[in-house]
């Protein structure tokens, strides 16, 4: 009878987040990843229970061990989370969070709250309550 030994388990994430025009992470190794799930916020670490999460518009935050932790807002999207402790997030339109200005989001939200509030179309007041909920979101992030 052969002896064996139990495989040593990853103390990393396998991280891989993708938009539809570039590939900010491939395979990269960091150590946790919390991210807006519809289902609530959720921090992943390695050998987190396999899932698949949509995500909601919101602040996904990638912590990395030497360079601290980076953020990045995504326009809601996926997220995948294999056995082996592989992460795979794609979203149709992210950016990182230092791009966005404080003073453009507060006049984007006084913007959206005109139209909400007025007497435009059924559509037009429904796009701009979805554009005020993303723009609040941005805006408790964003000093």
């Amino acid at each position: 009878q052969r002896r064996t030994y139990a495989e040593a388990v990853p103390d990393k994430i396998k991280l891989s987040l993708s938009l539809p025009h570039q590939s900010i992470y491939r395979s990269q190794d960091v150590v946790q990843v919390n991210i807006p799930a519809e289902s609530g916020e959720m921090g992943v670490l390695a050998n987190h229970v396999p899932s698949i999460e949509q995500l909601k518009p919101g602040i996904v935050e990638v912590v990395e061990e030497s360079a601290g932790s980076k953020q990045f807002f995504l326009a809601g999207g996926f997220a995948t989370v294999q056995p082996d402790s592989t992460m795979s997030i794609n979203s149709i339109e992210g950016y990182p969070l230092e791009d966005f200005s404080a003073e453009a989001i507060r006049a984007g939200i006084a913007e959206a709250q005109k139209v909400a509030s007025g007497s435009g179309s059924e559509q037009d007041i429904a796009e701009a309550k979805i554009e005020l909920e993303v723009l609040e979101t941005l805006a408790a992030h964003v000093k």
